[in-house]
């Protein structure tokens, strides 16, 4: 099970924590799997005003059967490294749901 992913509670949501590294640019959007700890994630969209933000969480929103909402940046707000806040899912729910 990868170290990176972390499950808390808040209230009644369980939220779990992904450390995710985003390559910007790529000829397609795509989730390449667990690398060094982190997803690692590719995204067709380049960094520029949040575009790349917004596509990453709608791909991740996408790969979890999750609305955007439940998808949100509380880290890394404008670089290549993040830690994006699962909402709803648990630690297991988001190591099944991505690949490997």
């Amino acid at each position: 099970m990868p170290e990176q992913v972390e499950q808390s509670r808040g209230g009644n949501t369980q939220v779990t924590r992904i450390a995710v590294k985003v390559a910007a640019s790529a000829a397609n959007s795509a989730i390449s799997g667990w690398h060094d700890q982190c997803l690692r994630v590719r995204l067709s969209t380049a960094l520029e005003r949040g575009k790349a933000n917004a596509a990453l969480i709608a791909l991740l929103a996408n790969s979890l059967g999750l609305s955007r909402s439940a998808i949100t940046i509380i880290k890394g707000q404008h670089n290549a490294r993040k830690i994006i806040a699962v909402e709803g899912l648990s630690q297991a729910d988001v190591i099944a749901r991505l690949p490997a």
